[in-house]
């Protein structure tokens, strides 16, 4: 029996790759459907044309955390998971997103009546960072004025910007570099600090 997820996943991979590579109007669904070996009907089963895979970055981000999951150190300081994440979050949108798709992304976002991936809650990317910051509190690394729920949206909402600031910017800068400054800018004081003696 075949697997789904792994199914969706080689189209998905495929068609970020190709417009990567080619650009999204210059990619046609029989290129998406040769590079990620699925047939014509498996597309249309998942997708309603190619327009419906611009929604998708959010699944080819999770796809990343899912691959970080597992290398992650359970013993590390909560926010420096966090900004590891983030840095490499953000390394893998410079190496394989078109900066012109997710500012597309993102204008689809604002404009659809439809489907917000991005604020899906029930995400990958979303039960990650609820998981990091309730085990932050639970060790004393994060401050408990605020709840793992208000913690999560705030981050969130940070990442967001820094990525719609660097779409109006045109990827003028390195997105990794300037995350791995501005988020602990951002975030620091969500950091409990040690008692003194």
């Amino acid at each position: 029996m075949k697997n789904p997820k792994n199914t969706k996943s080689r189209i998905v991979d495929a068609a970020w790759k190709l417009f990567y590579e080619n650009g999204y109007e210059n990619t046609t669904i029989e290129e998406i459907l040769w590079e990620s070996k699925t047939s014509r009907g498996s597309f249309y089963h998942y997708f309603s044309g190619k327009e419906a895979l611009l929604g998708t970055m959010a699944y080819l981000f999770d796809e990343k955390y899912e691959e970080l999951s597992v290398s992650l150190d359970p013993d590390a300081n909560a926010l420096d998971t966090l900004f590891y994440l983030t840095h490499e979050l953000f390394s893998m949108i410079e190496q394989r997103v078109d900066i012109d798709l997710l500012a597309r992304m993102y204008a689809a976002q604002l404009t659809q009546n439809g489907e917000k991936q991005f604020l899906d809650r029930s995400r990958v990317y979303y039960r990650m960072l609820r998981s990091i910051f309730t085990r932050g509190q639970e060790r004393g690394e994060i401050v408990k004025t605020k709840t793992v729920n208000e913690l999560v949206r705030l981050y969130a909402l940070c990442e967001r910007s820094i990525l719609y600031d660097w779409c109006l910017s045109r990827g003028d800068y390195s997105l990794a570099e300037y995350g791995d400054v501005v988020m602990p800018l951002l975030m620091g004081k969500l950091r409990e600090e040690a008692p003194k003696a």
